[in-house]
């Protein structure tokens, strides 16, 4: 220290000092300069974070969230579910798609609920069809059937997945032929105790799901060509009986007039002759009256009635045997049923049939009834019985060929059936089926 005491050391000092500060100087601003430029740096970073971090919360979040929630429904719409709405709701461009998105599933909702209802009357209109559908694609599959289908050909199972080839021995050989040849127009098919039946084949084309597709459409024609039949029938009938009944007044009243003029006269001949033609007139006008009655029969007015009261009725005038347990209450209209009956018993007692032998059965379902009338008479042969329900058939020389016409029109007028078939070792059976509702 006492060297720094004298001026030259102190001035020699003083500017060591000041050189040493002015060398160091620009170190020291530097690493200021240095310092400063970090915390810049720190801090824009830590703006940009914030920005960063606002950005993705307010703008970025959101979008991903409205993206994402079209995604879903995109995806819903691709398995078929219209049922869902987006619950983004924002007011910019997403907001307005997902609006647009929830208004198109809506309506697309709306839309398949009215294609559901209308598929489902379309299919129960098929279903209740009395004609057959099948529907067949290009490989001879069957895709669908209806009731009818399988009721009246494959004994109510389901065919759906089967191969037509493999079906067509499980139908009649007529209705098989017809659909392996695939024409349209009438056919007629012999069913297994039932009579010849007639069916009209119609048959369509058309693509369904880019594969080619055939609609059989099979209508029962034997009740149509039945109805039609009996309605000419019943024109003939009642202009028969309008001429018939137009001849037999005037006739009777000249008949009545002779009988008053030939009062005094005695003679045995004349009185044989009145007697002759009084008869046949009499006979004429039941002849006139009995087609009277089957040309103009009566809608049948439906009901319950009592099948003990009907057959107690019954064994009044003819003799049959009752088997089975009847049922307590039958549907239908009881006078026409009992008509029915009794022109039955009439034509079994004139089979030449032993009355031991004849019988009447009835049988209820839930759905239909059935009567049954046998006898071991003779029968009938097969071209006997295709013509056995025509009007004015008959092979008897008395008959008037009505009997079992009348009784077909009561069936049809049930909305049933009535069917002829012989029996082993001799004898008919007449089924008769009604439904009960």
């Amino acid at each position: 220290m006492a060297l720094l005491t004298s001026p030259t050391s102190r001035l020699t000092w003083q500017l060591s000092s000041w050189l040493s500060l002015f060398v160091c100087a620009p170190v020291v601003a530097g690493v200021l300069l240095g310092l400063l430029s970090v915390l810049q740096a720190l801090l824009l970073a830590v703006v940009l974070g914030a920005l960063q971090a606002m950005f993705i919360q307010y703008v970025v979040t959101p979008r991903v969230k409205g993206l994402q929630a079209i995604e879903s429904g995109l995806l819903n719409f691709k398995d078929g579910d219209f049922s869902t709405s987006l619950a983004y709701n924002k007011n910019d461009e997403l907001g307005d798609l997902c609006r647009l998105y929830n208004e198109t599933a809506s309506k697309l909702h709306q839309e398949r609920q009215w294609i559901y209802q209308r598929e489902l009357m379309l299919d129960k209109v098929l279903h209740s069809s009395p004609q057959a559908l099948l529907l067949v694609n290009d490989k001879q599959q069957v895709v669908y059937s209806n009731h009818s289908a399988r009721s009246l050909l494959f004994a109510d199972l389901r065919v759906e997945g089967e191969q037509l080839s493999v079906l067509f021995a499980r139908m009649p050989n007529g209705l098989a032929q017809a659909l392996q040849a695939g024409k349209e127009g009438l056919f007629s098919v012999e069913q297994q105790h039932e009579q010849r039946q007639t069916w009209h084949l119609a048959t369509g084309h058309f693509l369904l799901n880019n594969q080619a597709h055939t609609l059989y459409i099979l209508k029962p024609m034997t009740r149509e060509i039945s109805r039609q039949e009996v309605q000419v029938w019943k024109k003939v009938i009642r202009v028969i009986s309008h001429e018939l009944n137009n001849s037999l007044a005037p006739v009777s009243s000249m008949l009545h007039s002779g009988q008053l003029l030939a009062q005094g006269i005695e003679d045995t001949r004349l009185a044989r002759v009145f007697t002759t033609i009084d008869e046949r007139i009499g006979k004429l006008s039941e002849f006139v009256q009995g087609y009277g009655r089957f040309a103009k029969l009566p809608q049948p007015q439906m009901k319950h009635f009592s099948w003990h009261n009907m057959m107690q009725g019954l064994t009044q005038q003819w003799a049959f045997t009752l088997l089975g347990e009847l049922p307590e209450q039958g549907y239908g209209d009881d006078t026409q049923l009992e008509q029915l009956l009794i022109n039955l018993l009439k034509n079994a007692h004139e089979s030449g049939s032993p009355e031991a032998d004849i019988s009447v059965e009835v049988n209820c379902s839930e759905a239909q009834q059935e009567i049954l009338v046998r006898d071991r008479g003779k029968g009938m042969s097969e071209a006997v019985m295709a013509s056995a329900l025509v009007p004015f058939y008959s092979t008897k020389s008395t008959g008037s060929g009505l009997g079992l016409a009348l009784c077909r029109e009561i069936c049809e007028a049930h909305h049933g059936d009535i069917s002829l078939h012989n029996r082993h070792h001799g004898g008919l059976v007449v089924r008769v089926h009604l439904p009960l509702a």
